[in-house]
């Protein structure tokens, strides 16, 4: 299952320098003490996109090893460019890879995918190899969109407009494979059923006040 690129989410920037690091990962007390012990854990970021979710976890955690793997060249020297100016070079580290490679099977405390599942051609499928690469005891860690599993009425402006996304582009994006899932803008609450049918033994949605909701596995 090869990672999708990450490079759309950069509306996101400001949350992943902010929010990510100092909100949404201490709001997992275990893998918050993880990241701050030794010795230093490791990160595999998957769909990173320029980076900035990478280098957001690496400056909020200043022992961690990130890993950012995307499969969109032009998006990686950019993020590899973005390491260099924010000086995180040394512990953030891009490449061009499909993170299926079974190299890298169980080396990594933390395993991240943010605002990239729903534009998965098969998310089971990277659901799969995210289970795969993190160490025993480890943590997936999933941030998407937070919006109903159905379009309705009774929706706010913020749904409606990430709904219109999808159809516009992030349901023909996970549509190019034959037998593409078609996940669309959000997977929604309901839809994490697709982290159990990737083999997870246990999934908890963090009470974490966004428009994306976060989800652990």
């Amino acid at each position: 299952m090869g990672v999708i690129s990450g490079k759309d989410r950069q509306p996101s920037i400001s949350s992943f320098l902010n929010q990510l690091p100092f909100e949404w990962l201490p709001a997992m007390t275990d893998v918050h003490e993880r990241l701050q012990a030794d010795p230093p854990a490791r990160i595999a970021d998957l769909g990173c996109g320029y980076g900035w979710s990478s280098l957001g976890m690496a400056r909020g955690y200043p022992k961690i090893h990130v890993d950012g793997f995307d499969l969109d060249a032009p998006s990686i020297e950019r993020a590899q460019e973005n390491a260099r100016r924010n000086r995180l070079e040394e512990r953030v580290h891009f490449q061009v890879r499909d993170a299926s490679d079974p190299m890298l099977e169980g080396q990594y405390d933390l395993v991240t995918t943010l605002e990239a599942l729903h534009d998965m051609n098969d998310p089971v499928g990277a659901l799969r190899t995210m289970h795969r690469l993190v160490k025993p005891g480890g943590t997936v860690f999933i941030v998407d969109e937070r919006t109903g599993d159905r379009f309705t009425a009774q929706g706010n402006d913020i749904e409606w407009m990430l709904y219109g996304w999808s159809i516009l582009h992030c349901l023909p994006v996970g549509m190019t494979d034959e037998n593409a899932a078609g996940t669309g803008t959000s997977c929604g609450l309901t839809r994490w059923w697709l982290c159990r049918e990737a083999g997870f033994s246990s999934v908890e949605i963090l009470p974490i006040e966004n428009s994306s909701s976060a989800s652990t596995g």
